[in-house]
C-alpha cells in the first residue's frame, strides 16, 4: 500500500516516511491525533513479526515502582481477568518472543510472532494489559508482585516478601549490578538516572498500593506511550485494530513527562559503596575501580557512533591500548568498558576488576597519561582500521542471535524517539561510518578523547569495595526494623496483616475460572505447521575428516567451523582444554604479536572464536563426543585470510610468554566468577548434573564450578608451576589439532561453495596432520556429593535432578509438553507465585538427563519440598482438550524459534554429532502434536523415582544452608 504523509489512516496521522536502505526497510512515523500515541512501523519481507508499546518511566525514588508494575500489568485485566494472562500465552502461543523489561527511563513490552493470526492475539493481551490492568482491582497483585508482610500466625517474625523484592536482593548481592547502578546515579544524580528504577530492596517496602496505582494512572497513558510494529504484515489494518480497540478511548493530554538534564559537575566526584563477601573470603584484590565520563546527548548521531567505536579501540580487543596499559601495571586483574547510549546522556565507563582501593589514584594516572599519548602520537591505524571493519560486518550480518532483529531495531528506535529525535536516526549508520572513516587521518578519535575524556570534569571515580559482615549486617538491620514494628502494632493489626496474607495465598491458590481462561485468545491444532523446518546440509569425507554443508542465504557472508576431537587429551588435563581456548588469538603466533594478530582478524574476518564443548549420545546413556570448536565467518572475498589466521592461531601460537598467559588466566577467572555471582543456577544445574552422568562430568572440567577451581589453582600456582602448566597446554594443542575424526562445518551460498570446499581442503591438508595415538576412554567416579555452595548471595539457586534413562524410561517429544506444563503451572505457581523466587525451570534432556532448577529463590528446603512432591502433581492432572492445546502450542514455539544463519549452522552440526536426523525430529514434534492429558499422568513414576533420588546442589547465603545442612554431603566456599 502506498502511504501519503498528512494523511490519516484510522487515527493515525503519517508524518514522516523513509526508505531506508542499510536496513532493507521502509519506516513509517505516525502520530494518534486523538490519543497523541506514537507509532513507528518498519516494514520489509521479515516473517517474524514484532510488535511493543514502551512508557517513558521517569523514576523519582528507588521503590521500584516501574519493575514492580512491568510485573503486575500482566496479572489480568479488563478483556483477559485470569491472574496471569502472561503466563497464559507462555503455555499457548507461537509467539517466538514474549517478554517485558525495565530500564533507567523505560518501560517496553515486545513480542514477536511468525503467525499473524497470533500475532494479533498477542497484540490485543498486552495493549488490554497495560491501559487495563486488574491493579485496581486486586491489591493482592502488587503484594505478589512486588513487597508484603508476610506472617501466618500472630506469633511469627513479620518478612518481607515478593518476587521484585527477592529478584533485586539478588541483584544487590552481584558486584557488578552494584557497579553499573551506582555509576548512573552517581553520574547523573540530579535526574531519574540518580535512582534505581529495578528497586532498591531497602527501599521497595516504602512503596505503598496508593503510590502504585497513581504511578500507572500518570505514566501508562497513551499520550505517553511509543507503539512499535516490524516485519511483514498489513500495517493498515494493524492501525485500524489499535485504534478501534484501544486507542480511540483516550484523549490526548499533556503529561509533561521530560528528563532533565545532568548540569556538568565543575570537577571529578570520587564515590564508593559496598558489597558483601563471606567472612571466609579475603578482602585482596576484590575492589571494583571505574572512571566515568559524561559524554553527550543521545540524539547526536555521530557522536552515539563513534564513542561506541572508540569504546572498542581502548578497551574491547586484544591490541587496544588502555586495555594494554592497565593489564601490564598488574593494577588488575581484569579490565572492561562500556558505553551507555540507553539514556539522555551518554556516558563511557572503564572499569577495573579484582584491584585494591590504594590503587584509585595509580589508576587514574595509566588512565590519563595512556590517553593522553593517544592523542599526542594517534591512534595505531591498524587498530582503527580493524575495528571499524568489525563493526561494518556487525551491522551487514545482523545477528542478534535468538533476539529478534525487528526488537534490536526497536530498541534503536527508542534510543532517538524517547528522547525528542527522529525515529529514524539510529537506523541509518552507513552515511555516519563513511564520514567517520573519511576523517579518521584527521585525529577523528584523538580529538573525541581530548574534547570529551581528558577536558571533562563531569567525571566520577567510582569504587565498588567488598565488606565481610555486611551481609549478616544487613539481615539483622531487617529482623530489627520488622521486629520493631511488629511490637509498636497493635493485636488488630497484626490480625489484618495475616488476614491479607491468607486472602493472598487464597487467589494465589485457587484456579482460575473456564470462562476467564477462555477469554484468552488461542490458536488450533491446525494453525500449527505439521512438518519441521528441514535445511538442505550434505557431508563428505575428505580424507580422514569430513564437511558437513548447509546451503545458505547468507549475504555474502561465509561460515566455517572446525569441530576437533579432544578425545585423545588425557583425563587428568581436561580443564586445559578450556583453558587453551581462552588463550588463542589472545597470545603471539611465529608472524604476528597478539596486539597484531588482533588487528588482523578484525581486519579481515567477522571474528573468530574457540570453545569447548560435548555433545550427548541420546542412545547410549553414559556415551558423549567433546570436542573443540573453532567457529570463523567472513565476506567471500576474504575466507582465505579467515582460514589463514584459524591455522596459524592453531598451528603456531606461542606459549613462551608467561606474563601474558598469567594476565589471560586471571582475566579468564574474574569472568568466570561474574557467571557464577549472576548465574548461580547454571553452576548449581552443572554440579547436579555431574553426579550422576559421565557427559555432566566431563561439562563440569571445562565450565562449572570444578573447572573454576582448577583456574583459582592454576593461577595461584602459576609463577611456581609455570613450566609444567604450559607444558600441558602445549601437549593437548598437539593431540587435539589434527585431522583425526574433524568436521568443518560450512553455511554459506550455494555459488561460493566450490570455491570454498577448495580452500579448505589446500589448507588443511598443507598445515594439520594425523594423530597416531589412541583415543582415551574416560573413567569418572560419579557420586551423590549433594554439595552446599556458598556465596553471600541472600538468595538460592536450588538444583536437583537425576537420568531416567536409569530407570528404563525412554525419551519421548510429550516429555516437551511435560516441560512445558511444570515451567508454567506446577513449578511456576509454587516456587515463583507461592514462594517468590524470580523463576523456575525443569528441562528433559534426549539423553535421560532431568534437571530443575531455581532462580533467585528466598528459599531452600521448601523448593525442594516442591520438586519432590510434583509427582503428586503428575498423579492427580487432569486437562480439557483447550487446555492441552495451549501447553502444545507453547511447546512447539519453542521448537519453532527463527535461527539465523550461525545459529543454522551451530543447529545442524550438533544434529550430526548427536545422530539425530530429520526423520527423528519429525517424529518428536507429531509426539507434542499428539500428547494427550492420560499421557501427561504416566509421566508422574519418571518424576517421583528421580526426585527419590535425592541429588542435590545448591549454590547461595551461608545462613539459609546452614539451617538446612544435613541436606548437604559438604558446604563449600565458592570465593577465597
Amino acid at each position: 500500500m502506498n502511504f501519503q504523509i498528512n494523511k490519516n489512516y484510522h487515527g493515525f496521522k503519517l508524518k514522516e516516511e523513509k526508505k531506508i536502505d542499510d536496513i532493507s526497510s521502509t519506516v513509517r512515523f505516525f502520530l494518534h491525533e486523538k490519543s497523541g500515541a506514537k507509532l513507528v512501523s518498519i516494514e520489509n519481507q521479515d516473517d517474524n513479526k514484532v510488535f511493543s508499546i514502551s512508557f517513558k518511566t521517569l523514576p523519582d525514588n528507588s521503590t521500584g515502582v516501574f519493575h514492580i508494575l512491568e510485573h503486575s500489568v500482566l496479572c489480568g485485566s479488563r478483556k483477559f481477568p485470569s491472574k496471569e494472562p502472561f503466563v497464559e500465552l507462555v503455555k499457548g502461543s507461537l509467539n517466538t518472543y514474549l517478554n517485558a523489561a525495565t530500564y533507567p527511563d523505560k518501560t517496553m513490552y515486545p513480542v514477536a510472532s511468525k503467525n499473524d493470526k497470533d500475532f494479533k492475539n498477542l497484540m490485543d493481551v498486552y495493549l488490554d494489559a497495560v491501559f487495563y490492568p486488574n491493579i485496581y482491582k486486586y491489591p493482592e497483585i502488587m503484594k505478589q508482585e512486588g513487597w508484603h508482610y508476610e506472617i501466618n500466625n500472630k506469633d511469627e517474625e513479620l518478612k518481607y516478601k515478593g518476587v521484585v523484592y527477592n529478584e533485586m536482593q539478588g541483584v544487590y548481592s552481584s558486584p557488578e549490578s552494584l557497579l553499573f547502578r551506582g555509576i548512573n546515579s552517581n553520574l547523573f544524580p540530579d535526574t531519574p538516572y540518580g535512582f534505581d528504577s529495578g528497586g532498591d530492596p531497602d527501599e521497595i517496602p516504602n512503596l505503598t498500593q496508593e503510590q502504585f496505582i497513581n504511578y500507572h494512572k500518570k505514566f501508562y497513558h497513551p499520550s505517553n506511550s511509543y507503539i512499535y510494529l516490524y516485519g511483514d504484515m498489513d500495517i493498515e489494518e494493524k492501525l485500524k485494530f489499535i485504534d478501534e480497540n484501544y486507542l480511540n478511548n483516550f484523549d490526548k493530554v499533556d503529561l509533561n513527562i521530560e528528563i532533565a538534564k545532568q548540569k556538568p559537575f565543575n570537577k571529578m566526584k570520587e564515590k564508593s559503596i559496598n558489597y558483601p563477601i563471606a567472612n571466609e573470603e579475603s578482602e585482596v584484590d576484590k575492589t571494583y575501580l571505574s572512571l566515568n565520563f559524561a559524554i553527550g546527548d543521545i540524539k547526536d548521531r555521530e557522536l552515539y557512533v563513534a564513542f561506541d567505536l572508540l569504546e572498542d579501540m581502548l578497551l574491547e580487543t586484544s591490541a587496544s591500548p588502555l586495555k594494554k596499559a592497565i593489564i601490564e601495571s598488574a593494577i588488575a586483574k581484569d579490565v572492561f568498558g562500556m558505553y551507555n547510549n540507553g539514556s539522555l546522556q551518554t556516558s563511557l565507563s572503564i572499569v577495573i576488576k579484582n584491584s585494591n582501593e590504594e590503587k584509585k589514584e595509580e589508576f587514574k594516572s595509566i588512565v590519563f597519561n595512556t590517553l593522553k599519548d593517544i592523542v599526542k602520537n594517534g591512534f595505531d591505524k591498524e587498530l582503527i582500521q580493524a575495528v571499524l571493519n568489525s563493526k561494518e560486518f556487525e551491522l551487514k550480518e545482523s545477528d542478534y542471535s535468538s533476539y529478534p532483529k525487528g526488537l534490536a531495531y526497536c530498541e534503536k528506535v527508542l534510543g532517538s524517539l524517547l528522547y525528542g529525535g527522529s525515529p529514524f536516526q539510529n537506523l541509518e549508520f552507513n552515511e555516519v561510518l563513511n564520514k567517520i572513516k573519511s576523517n579518521v587521518n584527521n585525529r577523528y578519535f584523538e580529538k573525541l578523547i581530548e574534547d570529551n575524556l581528558l577536558d571533562n570534569n563531569h567525571s566520577l571515580l567510582f569504587m565498588v569495595i567488598p565488606k565481610k559482615h555486611l551481609a549478616e549486617e544487613k539481615v539483622k538491620e531487617e529482623r530489627e526494623k520488622l521486629e520493631s514494628y511488629k511490637k509498636s502494632l497493635t493485636k488488630e493489626e497484626i490480625e489484618k496483616f495475616i488476614e491479607e496474607n491468607e486472602l493472598l495465598v487464597k487467589r494465589q491458590s485457587s484456579p482460575d475460572s473456564q470462562a476467564d481462561l477462555e477469554k484468552i485468545p488461542l490458536l488450533s491444532i491446525d494453525d500449527i505447521k505439521k512438518n519441521l523446518d528441514t535445511y538442505n546440509t550434505i557431508v563428505k569425507d575428505i580424507d580422514n575428516y569430513k564437511i558437513l554443508y548447509t546451503e545458505l542465504i547468507t549475504n555474502g557472508i561465509d561460515y566455517i567451523d572446525f569441530y576437533f576431537d579432544t578425545s585423545y587429551v588425557k583425563q587428568e588435563q581436561i580443564p586445559y582444554i578450556t583453558l587453551l581456548s581462552y588463550l588463542f588469538g589472545r597470545i603471539d603466533t611465529e608472524n604476528y604479536s597478539y596486539e597484531e594478530l588482533s588487528n588482523e582478524v578484525n581486519k579481515n574476518t567477522g571474528g573468530i572464536d574457540f570453545d569447548a564443548e560435548a555433545y550427548s549420545n541420546m542412545d547410549e546413556i553414559g556415551n558423549y563426543y567433546p570436542k573443540f570448536i573453532v567457529k570463523g565467518k567472513a565476506l567471500h572475498e576474504k575466507t582465505d585470510s579467515l582460514l589463514k589466521l584459524i591455522l596459524e592461531i592453531l598451528t603456531s601460537s606461542k606459549f613462551d610468554n608467561y606474563k601474558r598467559i598469567k594476565e589471560i588466566l586471571s582475566e579468564l577467572k574474574s569472568r568466570i566468577e561474574m557467571i557464577i555471582v549472576s548465574g548461580g543456577h547454571r553452576i548449581a544445574l552443572s554440579k547436579v548434573n555431574s553426579y550422576y552422568s559421565e557427559l555432566g562430568k566431563y561439562v563440569e572440567n571445562i565450565s562449572g564450578f570444578t573447572f573454576y577451581k582448577f583456574l583459582v589453582e592454576v593461577e595461584k600456582s602459576f609463577d611456581e608451576k609455570k613450566n609444567e602448566i604450559i607444558k600441558n597446554i602445549i601437549e593437548v594443542s598437539k593431540s587435539i589439532f589434527t585431522t583425526n575424526n574433524l568436521i568443518v562445518n560450512i553455511g554459506c551460498s550455494k555459488e561460493n561453495y566450490n570455491e570454498l570446499e577448495k580452500s579448505i581442503k589446500h589448507s588443511i591438508s598443507n598445515e594439520l596432520g594425523i594423530n597416531s595415538g589412541k583415543k582415551i576412554q574416560y573413567k569418572f567416579e560419579l557420586n551423590k556429593e549433594n554439595e552446599a555452595l556458598v556465596t553471600s548471595s541472600k538468595v538460592q539457586y536450588v538444583a536437583k535432578g537425576y537420568n531416567f534413562s536409569k530407570f528404563g524410561f525412554k525419551y519421548s517429544g510429550k516429555l516437551q509438553v511435560l516441560r512445558t506444563i511444570s515451567n508454567y503451572d506446577y513449578l511456576w505457581n509454587n516456587v515463583r507465585v507461592k514462594g517468590g523466587a524470580y523463576g523456575v525451570f525443569i528441562n528433559f534432556k534426549r539423553n535421560g538427563n532431568m534437571s530443575i532448577a531455581s532462580y533467585r529463590d528466598p528459599n531452600l528446603s521448601e523448593t525442594i519440598n516442591v520438586y519432590d512432591n510434583f509427582y503428586k502433581y503428575l498423579e492427580n492432572f487432569s486437562a480439557d482438550e483447550r487446555e492441552m492445546t495451549k501447553y502444545i502450542l507453547g511447546t512447539i514455539s519453542t521448537l519453532d524459534t527463527p535461527l539465523t544463519n550461525s545459529m543454522i549452522c551451530d543447529r545442524q552440526v550438533a544434529l550430526y554429532i548427536s545422530n539425530i536426523n530429520d526423520s527423528f525430529l519429525q517424529e518428536e514434534r507429531e509426539e507434542i502434536l499428539k500428547t494427550k492429558a492420560e499421557d501427561i499422568k504416566k509421566f508422574a513414576p519418571l518424576i517421583d523415582k528421580c526426585m527419590k533420588e535425592d541429588y542435590i546442589c545448591v549454590l547461595g547465603g551461608k545462613d539459609k544452608i546452614n539451617e538446612n545442612s544435613d541436606l548437604f554431603g559438604s558446604i563449600i566456599n565458592v570465593f577465597d
